[in-house]
């Protein structure tokens, strides 16, 4: 009997069942070999008719049939077939390369960064601001024979290319290959394209980059605003980029006033500046004169100059040897600070794109005016040396002119910004004193007074009386007023003299405290607050409503003191000071948010206030003559006056008054800033008597020194 032997079991399955799929399938290996074997069937049966052909082409070598050298000559097919497929490839690649290359979405920061330009109320600049010396102009204010001179010199076809030119470009990348020479053989666009989006280096790839992007952006933007960002951001030299900072820089004027004569020696220097600039040698001369009489024989050429007109220019335009300084320095300083913080508020403007720069800013300041007021202050600040050296170590001069309609015209906001970083015009330091006494004055002839507390409002006259003895204790309709600590409050005058009864009108021809606090009192220290701040005054420089608001606790400006007393002089109409008179960037108008105007008093109360300032200025300087001013105190209301005003604490001493629709406000006083920023006694300083130093600095601002 035969025995089966069972055959062995199948092993078991082991693993997930895609692990089993997995392990089925072919080995990558076997499968590209058999994706490699399809292709190569596939393609060897496509090309199997171009075969005679191919075989044609093959370079075999040594060629079978000749002899000698000529066995390693390729034949003309295999030359025609080589230039065909390198003609192909290059195409295709620049195809690629043009699909694949993107215009930057945003500009170098030198492109795009300017210096905003600060000019003085007549037109005339003041101060450049910034970190790139560049102001762009519109295409349209750059006189047509200065574009042309530029594109006679620098690329004469510009409105017909297509952006870049082969020419240019091959010769340009022989000469970088060869380290010689890369200026010219671009086209505008491309050099438009190298100054706005790329570098300076001198590669292959950046001059490749250069020629796709040109030839993209002279798809996409039109020809004349590329001309416009080409001499917008090109160097000129002399620290200077554009063609509107060239023409300053180098004729001291705008581009929109320059010839054809001019523009060609500008032209000249966008071949290096460092080489054409005639200023800088001889050579530089002789080269300038060359290229500039060339450009206008080339714009004669292509139409663009007639030969009349280029007769005219037979001497070459020298330009100045040195560009015009207009930088920041000293007092200059706090001007442009505080026209940049006003534009940048009524212009809505943010920090950041203020920073960019590429601003005209058109203040309000007065030159004459500011170079009387910076004068006067800095003799006084000599005098002060001379009388106390010590203490003239601290002291401070604050000052500012305004006029009537509210603009700024001068000021002075400390010796040197760069040393004094704040500006002492408009810094809220110091108390008022008594030159706060015309707004009490004000605000009782405006509103009236009560001496009950229901009674009736009574009138309130320049003749009304009231007691101008020292030290008179303020009473309200129930006694006298009486502080934290227990005491009666009572006013003071300037070294304790006393009056006896005496008229409103005099009292503050005669700076006397007494009457205005008690003024004050009856009038409402609410409605005095309000009509200071009606008349200019900040709320938030105005001190706590007790009696000692009425005699200046409050701590206004020099800037804001000028402004409410010029609310006077301006028949009670306020006007909010503003240092900006008009604003552009690249020519383009920015609008500003026109000053706030108000009624503060009435016409008649502003003469009754304005005729107390003008008797008070010729009882204290008797001597002084002005337009509008008479010796006398009857006739017609006069357009000169003011007050000087002092404080308890003989920390601050001011003047402020008005001439001619101007009103100045001078204040002095001490403080130490390297141990705290409260003030200091003037301690004699100089003499405050009959206004002092304030005086004479007021005095002298106004011409009437």
């Amino acid at each position: 009997m035969q025995l089966r032997v069972p055959p062995p079991p199948e092993p078991a399955a082991t693993g997930s069942r895609a692990d089993r799929r997995r392990s089925a399938r072919p080995s990558v290996r076997t499968r590209v070999l058999s994706a490699l074997a399809r292709v190569r069937a596939t393609v060897g049966s496509r090309l199997a008719p171009l075969a005679p052909y191919a075989r044609r082409l093959k370079p075999v070598y040594p060629r079978p049939g000749r002899s000698g050298w000529r066995r390693w000559i390729p034949s003309w097919r295999q030359v025609l077939g080589a230039w065909a497929a390198s003609i192909g490839l290059t195409g295709l690649f620049l195809v690629v390369a043009y699909a694949a290359t993107d215009i930057p979405e945003n500009l170098n920061t030198y492109a795009v960064q300017q210096d905003n330009v600060y000019y003085w109320s007549d037109g005339t600049p003041m101060a450049r601001t910034g970190w790139v010396q560049r102001q762009n102009m519109p295409l349209k204010d750059i006189p047509e024979d200065v574009r042309w001179a530029v594109l006679a010199a620098e690329n004469e076809s510009f409105y017909s290319d297509p952006g870049v030119s082969v020419k240019g470009i091959t010769r340009a990348l022989w000469r970088t290959v060869g380290e010689g020479d890369t200026e010219g053989g671009s086209t505008i666009t491309q050099q438009y394209v190298k100054n706005a989006y790329l570098n300076q280096n001198r590669t292959l790839s950046r001059k490749f980059t250069e020629a796709m992007i040109a030839l993209k952006l002279d798809d996409r933007m039109s020809k004349d605003d590329i001309l416009e960002g080409y001499l917008n951001t090109s160097w000129f030299g002399r620290g200077t980029y554009g063609i509107q900072r060239a023409a300053q820089a180098y004729y001291g004027k705008d581009v929109s006033k320059l010839n054809a004569s001019e523009g060609a020696m500008l032209a000249a220097l966008l071949k290096g500046a460092g080489l054409y600039d005639p200023t800088l040698s001889k050579a530089n001369h002789a080269r300038a004169v060359e290229r500039w009489s060339w450009t206008l024989d080339r714009m004669v050429d292509i139409g663009r100059l007639s030969a009349s007109e280029r007769a005219k220019y037979k001497n070459f335009p020298e330009p100045l040897k040195s560009a015009p300084a207009y930088y920041t320095g000293k007092q200059s300083d706090y001007l442009v600070e505080l026209a940049g913080q006003y534009a940048k508020k009524a212009g809505h403007i943010s920090d950041k794109d203020f920073d960019l720069g590429g601003y005209q800013i058109y203040t309000t300041f007065d030159r004459k005016r500011e170079n009387l007021l910076t004068t006067a202050v800095d003799k006084a600040r000599g005098r002060a040396r001379k009388v106390d050296p010590e203490g003239a170590k601290t002291a401070h001069f604050g000052a500012a002119s305004v006029a009537t309609d509210g603009r700024i015209l001068a000021i002075y906001g400390g010796p040197d910004h760069r040393k004094q970083g704040y500006n002492d015009s408009n810094a809220s330091t110091v108390k008022a004193g008594s030159a706060f006494l015309p707004f009490v004055y004000a605000a009782g002839l405006e509103h009236g007074v009560r001496k009950t507390r229901t009674g009736p409002v009574l009138p309130v006259t320049p003749e009304s009386l009231y007691d101008g003895d020292n030290g008179v204790p303020v009473v309200t309709p129930e006694g006298p007023y009486w502080d934290r600590g227990g005491k009666k409050v009572a006013a003071q005058n300037d070294g304790g003299r006393s009056y006896g009864r005496i008229s409103l009108g005099k009292a503050l021809a005669r700076s006397v405290n007494t009457p205005f606090m008690q003024l004050g009192m009856d009038t409402g220290l609410d409605k005095v607050r309000s009509t200071a701040v009606a008349a200019g005054l900040l709320p938030s420089t105005l001190g706590p409503r007790v009696p000692a608001l009425s005699v200046g606790n409050s701590t206004p400006s020099a800037i804001r003191m000028a402004s409410g007393y010029a609310t006077f002089a301006a028949g009670g109409t306020h006007t909010e000071p503003y240092s900006v008179g008009r604003l552009t960037r690249n020519g383009s108008t920015v609008e500003l948010t026109a000053p706030a105007t108000n009624r503060a008093i009435s016409h008649k109360v502003a003469e009754q206030v304005s005729q107390a300032l003008t008797d008070s200025l010729l009882l204290s300087h008797p001597g002084v003559t002005a337009p509008g001013t008479t010796e006398g105190r009857t006739g017609s209301v006069a357009t000169a006056g003011g007050k000087a005003g002092t404080t308890v604490e003989d920390t601050a001493s001011w003047y402020t008054g008005t001439a001619q629709s101007v009103s100045t406000a001078v204040v002095l006083y001490r403080m130490d800033l390297t141990k705290s920023l409260e003030p200091l006694p003037l301690k004699g300083l100089v003499d405050t008597t009959r206004g002092g130093a304030p005086y004479v600095i007021w005095a002298n601002a106004m011409g009437l020194g």
